[in-house]
């Protein structure tokens, strides 16, 4: 979620959240030249948050897309603070916390609300839905579009609506092929090999979970299961097993694949 002034690209901006996707949106505001003031509610987490932004620009440096020199000052741009109160002088806040929902009405409460929602990961992914709410004004709809185009996103716009576009149209397909690998239609592999390449999409709806998050597909799931009343978005029992098994994919090592331990 997003709040704004009059200004169309921000001098200050707010993040709340140092997770990955707060960290991502950090610091590809700073590489276009924007202030940020990262929260969250403890320093550990502002600390690996921190972390993540330093490799990411490391990254991008030694191939080329962007230079040692503006790493830097893209890393300076950016300061850390535990407490909300910090983020009082900012221009523009984006929330961008876990898939809670105690805890995002807290913070919805303190922000004028126009959705943001960015994909995963923020400095690769292209697009960008704007989710406009009933009291959100022209003035702050507008000053996030223009935001959003300056950062060098797409924007899609939704109506306020349970998943919104993205989720609302894939979540349900890699909830489905979980019910397809938990009725043994096929095996993992397949299920993503038959996607893969009978759709031509750059990666299987199983192994995309892994990489999004066992745990926040069944979050999504769960939100568009109790917002629309339906039961075709009931989260796939398999699903809630792995979640509850603590297999939550790729950032565990397991999922419904495995991976190599993180070093």
């Amino acid at each position: 979620m997003a709040s704004s002034s009059a200004l169309k690209v921000p001098r200050l901006l707010g993040v709340v959240g140092a997770g990955q996707m707060g960290a991502g949106i950090a610091q590809i505001a700073a590489a276009k030249g924007v202030r940020v003031i990262m929260a969250d509610v403890s320093q550990e987490s502002l600390d690996r948050g921190s972390a993540t932004i330093h490799r990411s620009l490391a990254r991008q440096a030694q191939k080329g897309l962007t230079t040692q020199e503006e790493a830097a000052l893209a890393t300076e741009r950016i300061r850390t603070d535990v407490s909300l109160n910090a983020l009082a002088k900012a221009d523009f806040v984006i929330e961008a916390v876990s898939e809670n929902e105690k805890v995002k009405q807290s913070i919805f409460q303190q922000l004028s609300q126009v959705g943001m929602h960015f994909m995963n990961p923020v400095p690769v992914m292209t697009l960008v839905e704007l989710i406009r709410g009933m009291q959100t004004s022209d003035e702050v709809h507008q000053a996030a579009n223009s935001f959003a185009q300056h950062l060098g996103k797409t924007v899609c716009n939704s109506n306020d609506r349970p998943g919104f576009i993205v989720n609302r149209v894939l979540m349900p397909m890699i909830n489905e092929a979980f019910y397809t690998l938990m009725e043994g239609v096929g095996t993992a592999q397949d299920i993503d090999n038959g996607m893969k390449l009978g759709t031509n999409q750059p990666m299987g709806p199983l192994q995309l979970a892994d990489f999004i998050g066992l745990d926040t597909c069944l979050a999504i799931m769960r939100v568009l299961h109790a917002g629309l009343g339906d039961s075709k978005y009931r989260p796939c029992p398999l699903l809630v097993q792995y979640v509850d098994a603590g297999w939550m994919g790729k950032k565990t090592d397991k999922g419904v694949y495995t991976y190599a331990k993180q070093l």
